[in-house]
């Protein structure tokens, strides 16, 4: 199974398009599931890793924070493809979501990738990067070398 990692500085044009690296269109398919995120940006998967996650998702029990997750995240739910300059068409709500202006951040999340606008990725960054070793400390066994 291939893991999504790495970090790639990318433009969205004018009409919403963004070209992804080809080694990673090569993994994503010809067809993708693009969607919102969380923390204002979005999540691409490979369509048979959208469908794990589906399933994962139906087992959720019928709670209002369940529905609501579901609505937000399957809204905003587009099956995309690459056209033959190897770019792809977001759909415009999920650019006004997610801020993608111009500059954007395309990286690696294991099963996924996600799509940031420059100014939150970099703000994410921010905010996040003196608790990292905390968060480490807390997610992973005193024995785990990261």
């Amino acid at each position: 199974m291939f893991m999504f990692m790495g970090e790639y500085h990318q433009k969205t044009d004018d009409k919403g398009r963004l070209t992804i690296p080809s080694k990673l269109r090569y993994e994503l398919g010809e067809t993708f599931i693009v969607t919102r995120g969380l923390d204002k940006c979005l999540f691409i998967y490979p369509k048979e890793e959208w469908n794990q996650v589906i399933t994962k998702y139906k087992e959720l029990p019928n709670t209002k924070d369940a529905r609501n997750f579901m609505r937000f995240f399957l809204s905003g739910a587009s099956e995309v493809s690459f056209d033959k300059q190897g770019r792809m068409n977001i759909p415009s709500p999920l650019i006004q979501y997610s801020n993608l202006l111009k500059d954007c951040i395309v990286i690696g999340v294991n099963e996924r990738l996600e799509i940031w606008s420059e100014q939150n990725w970099n703000q994410f960054i921010e905010e996040n990067e003196e608790n990292l070793s905390d968060i480490a400390d807390n997610l992973f066994s005193t024995n785990l070398n990261i």
